[in-house]
């Protein structure tokens, strides 16, 4: 369920301060200037320019992610899918040209199975200590009084093979604390402990619910199906979701590659085949909270086979569906 790290990543290794750019807890009003017209990845959004509170200055080129999964394996105690709708994976800050980096803010780890389990990613880089509490993302949240937040996040927000609180940590712990506009010191000297963990979830489904894959998909008449005999070309999803968002998204699967299958055998297509996940490219106009954004091509397009009709999109398993 996670992103691995690829090789060409830049990695931020991270220290104990809670902020990229060591800003003070005071002045960051930012209706006050044109922070808001600047847009990511363009060269105005410069900590040496503008408020790296009010314009995301570290990253810039946003990812809002979702998976289309089949079951959760945590049937049993409640944990299901949405029917007619694909989840959120998350929100991440990668740089502008489609590097990252992760776990930016170790004071703020929630994540109690870190993956990668360094900040590089490399088995001797500094160590991403498991999250063992006190307190979980579900008691930060609840904290605050936002069970609401939580009621949709357990509908929509889905993890495999581990409770969904965990998911969320891993999500705010790795990509969160990477965005300078969710810095501790961005929310001032009246901070309530954890509200950026609260903001930046409302962030991350405001995008995914502008962003309805299913619906897009289903338009162009791409419905899942465990007919051996439906398959889908790459093409088909690329275009029916360009459509949609108006620039192209990474189309991400899982599954045996192409060429091991009895439809591939002979091919030099190597192409993952079964339907699994969507990224979608952006650049944002000020801090990423406001929700003005511009659609992207995608960096990396793809990993699954380019062969015609060699994707699956398959069903989610009666049982798994809420």
């Amino acid at each position: 369920m996670m992103r691995s790290s690829p090789t060409n990543s830049l990695l931020f290794v991270a220290g104990v301060s809670a902020a990229l750019y060591g800003e003070s807890n005071l002045n960051h009003t930012c209706a006050i200037d044109d922070s808001s017209s600047i847009l990511s990845c363009s060269p105005k959004a410069n900590a040496t320019l503008y408020d790296s509170c009010c314009v995301e200055t570290y990253g810039g080129l946003f990812l809002s992610t979702q998976f289309w999964s089949t079951y959760t394996g945590l049937e049993s105690s409640g944990q299901k899918l949405p029917a007619d709708k694909w989840t959120l994976h998350g929100l991440w800050p990668d740089f502008c040209d489609g590097t990252y980096t992760q776990y930016c803010d170790l004071d703020r780890q929630y994540d109690p199975a870190p993956v990668p389990n360094t900040t590089d990613g490399k088995a001797n880089g500094t160590v991403v200590p498991p999250w063992e509490g006190p307190g979980n993302i579900t008691s930060f949240v609840t904290a605050l009084g936002r069970l609401d937040l939580l009621a949709w996040m357990n509908k929509y927000w889905i993890n495999q093979g581990a409770p969904n609180d965990d998911f969320w940590g891993h999500e705010f712990s790795k990509h969160a604390t990477c965005f300078s506009t969710f810095d501790v010191p961005c929310y001032g000297p009246s901070y309530v402990q954890h509200s950026e963990i609260v903001e930046f979830y409302e962030t991350a489904i405001m995008y995914y619910k502008r962003l309805p894959t299913w619906e897009w998909l289903s338009t162009a008449d791409i419905h899942p199906s465990n007919d051996t005999s439906v398959s889908y070309s790459l093409s088909d999803f690329q275009t029916a979701l360009v459509d949609g968002y108006g620039a192209l998204p990474y189309v991400g699967c899982t599954g045996p590659k192409y060429n091991t299958t009895e439809a591939g055998k002979g091919s030099l297509d190597t192409g993952l085949t079964v339907l699994s996940e969507v990224w979608y490219n952006f650049h944002a106009f000020g801090k990423p909270q406001r929700g003005k954004w511009l659609p992207v091509n995608a960096t990396y397009t793809t990993n699954c086979a380019k062969a015609k009709g060699a994707i699956k999109y398959y069903e989610r398993t009666v049982t798994s569906v809420q």
